[in-house]
């Protein structure tokens, strides 16, 4: 009689999430889905954050068919009996302090993992963009799944491609902000976020807002945004950032839309190859574009 091999991850949380038989039916927050979602895994249900509603964000969800799966809530709404319902094997989440399960109340997240492992995937300021990568390619390839075997090729192209455009003796000012209402803006700080010290990384110039009590953000008014010049804007793409045509009745961004090229920026994209890859062929192709203007 044959035995199955129990699986195991050792999660970023220094956790090890154990099951009898290699997990297929698996819940994640909706990053962490879309990410699986390239690696050939479908999640039988999503969650999402506090900073979600009751839909999915589609901003979030990379490649997902978000009507063929089940959306099953987000944050403090909800409940543990939501995600068991759908009797998963295994929950896959992100961290961003290597502690706490993001999007789930701590009581929730303590309850879950009662009944069903839970694989924590550190996507915050300590994590390069690679070894965020790396480490959900590790997770899906536990789970028997992995990229196109051209993913990586394709990845190194990219990249290339920008050093290239942005290697020589100009550069383009970036910017990158989550607009939060008509009057506040929220300015990233480059070596919060692991993509864009990727982007620095590859020879792109970030603006840094000023030091502050922010972490992550600079939070200030639309005139010091308009002030420091950029020439391409990466403004954040979620649901919960502010549209542009919200916007569009102050000054100073009507400025900074005449002034410099705005690009979908999501904070929480997937962590593949294969969204690496679009987001610096979309970078370095504007890059061209900004330069070539002059």
């Amino acid at each position: 009689m044959e035995h199955s091999t129990p699986w195991e991850f050792s999660d970023d949380r220094g956790r090890l999430a154990v099951a009898g038989d290699r997990p297929l039916r698996i819940v994640a927050y909706i990053q962490a889905g879309a990410t699986l979602w390239d690696h050939g895994i479908r999640p039988v249900g999503l969650f999402g954050s506090q900073h979600d509603g009751g839909a999915p964000d589609p901003a979030k969800a990379g490649e997902l068919p978000l009507a063929d799966i089940p959306y099953l809530g987000s944050g403090h709404a909800l409940h543990p009996d939501a995600l068991l319902a759908v009797e998963p094997d295994l929950v896959v989440a992100v961290t961003y302090d290597g502690e706490q399960i993001y999007g789930l109340d701590p009581k929730t997240a303590l309850e879950l993992e009662t009944h069903v492992p839970v694989a924590a995937v550190a996507v915050g300021p300590g994590r390069g963009l690679a070894e965020v990568r790396e480490r959900f390619a590790a997770l899906a390839g536990s789970l028997g799944k992995g990229e196109p075997l051209g993913a990586a090729r394709e990845l190194d192209a990219a990249e290339d491609v920008l050093r290239q455009a942005t290697g020589g003796p100009v550069r383009p000012r970036v910017l990158a902000l989550s607009p939060g209402d008509r009057e506040r803006v929220h300015l990233a700080r480059p070596g919060a976020w692991p993509d864009l010290r990727a982007l620095c990384e590859h020879g792109v110039e970030l603006l840094e807002p000023a030091a502050g009590s922010g972490a992550n953000w600079s939070t200030v008014g639309w005139a010091e945004a308009a002030g420091m010049r950029p020439d391409i804007v990466l403004a954040d793409a979620r649901s919960n950032a502010a549209r542009p045509e919200r916007l569009r009745a102050d000054e100073h961004w009507r400025a900074l839309e005449a002034g410099a090229r705005i690009l979908p920026w999501n904070p929480e994209a997937p962590c593949s190859r294969r969204a690496h890859t679009g987001f610096f062929t979309l970078v370095a192709d504007t890059v061209r574009d900004v330069l070539a203007d002059r």
